[in-house]
């Protein structure tokens, strides 16, 4: 939305700042708007009143879970105590050892390479 600063017209009429809509975009607006309304609604409709994503399963089926849930161990009584971590193999595992790569091969040539040394006269 753009702001429109205070400013005079023509005919010495004082305007107000003010914000206005861009062209077209109440329009677009009211189709974004009604178009979320529909998802919304129409995405919100597939469960009956009351029911909650827990509490639908088929009739007949009775839930294993007893509440309210109660562990071994209270809260009062801190963290449990972790035991030290012990390997889950007895053997030892070996690991694939690439072979080793040859050397590059050393160069027969210094560089750089001087002509003048060779007897050549260029």
């Amino acid at each position: 939305m753009p702001f429109v600063r205070p400013y005079v017209r023509s005919d010495g009429t004082p305007v107000r700042g003010h914000s206005r809509w861009a062209p077209g975009a109440r329009r677009e607006l009211t189709v974004f708007v009604l178009i979320a309304v529909a998802v919304v609604g129409f995405g919100n409709s597939n469960g009956g009143a009351g029911e909650t994503a827990g509490s639908r399963s088929k009739p007949g089926e009775r839930s294993a879970v007893t509440y309210p849930v109660r562990f071994d161990q209270g809260t009062s009584q801190g963290a449990p105590r972790v035991s030290v971590p012990r390997p889950t193999v007895s053997y030892p595992v070996k690991f694939d050892v690439s072979a080793r790569k040859p050397a590059p091969p050393t160069p027969a040539v210094s560089y750089p390479i001087g002509f003048s040394a060779l007897g050549g006269g260029r």
